[in-house]
């Protein structure tokens, strides 16, 4: 089986190094890069199966935030994670906001961040193992395609990113049923806060409005999370 490759976007070589040496370890095929240019010169090749990113690259001190535009652009399923000394929910929403799978700070140990690696790795890997029967998902206007990670209202796509898709799914499996914010986090295998929940949740919202500024599917419910409304 071919290794998983991951790329690390950070301009301190001792810590990317640092992560590198680690991820190698743990049997990924590992790439570094130390500015946004240097990262999109090898993506314009090809994209890794996963990417590790800081937000401040030397002196482009927003760089990883146009670098995961960028990304997300190119691929709206490509695994992204920032990995951060800002700490601040202001960065971290914006993160979210650009499509961003996870966002992390540099505080995380090793371990803990390979075990969030493989839980993004996971949910790829059941999209495989699926069975056909099981792929297709359908409620009203919305068609939920698991195997293309597809999500498809009144017949236009959605670009959905991975946490995004099975967030929607989750929601979707159970309509009227409320899903807590601890339900949507293990069903997208993703572990945040409730403040980057509720961001996943308006980016899906606002994805539908773009499609049809009537939808009005998802409910929040207060002190409980959310549900989709057929």
């Amino acid at each position: 089986m071919a290794k998983k490759e991951i790329a690390i976007i950070e301009d301190e070589r001792v810590i990317r190094e640092n992560y590198s040496d680690y991820l190698t370890r743990q049997g990924y095929a590992v790439s570094g890069f130390a500015t946004r240019q240097d990262a999109m010169a090898a993506f314009d090749k090809a994209l890794p199966d996963l990417v590790i990113l800081d937000i401040g690259l030397a002196d482009d001190i927003d760089g990883g935030f146009e670098l995961c535009r960028e990304l997300r652009n190119r691929s709206a399923t490509l695994p992204i994670i920032f990995l951060t000394a800002r700490d601040s929910d202001l960065d971290s929403v914006s993160g979210l906001r650009l499509g961003a799978d996870d966002y992390l700070t540099k505080e995380i140990s090793l371990p803990h961040l390979v075990a969030r690696i493989a839980a993004l790795f996971r949910r790829i890997e059941a999209i495989q193992q699926k069975q056909p029967s099981e792929s297709l998902l359908v409620r009203g206007d919305l068609k939920l395609d698991s195997d293309r990670l597809a999500a498809h209202w009144q017949g236009t796509l959605l670009n959905l990113t991975v946490t995004e898709f099975w967030m929607l799914h989750a929601l979707v499996r159970h309509p009227g049923h409320v899903r807590s914010r601890d339900q949507l986090m293990e069903e997208a295998n993703i572990y945040v806060d409730s403040a980057s929940i509720t961001t996943h949740i308006k980016r899906i919202r606002r994805k539908f409005q773009e499609v049809d500024t009537d939808f009005t599917h998802i409910d929040s419910v207060y002190g409980a999370g959310y549900r989709w409304q057929p």
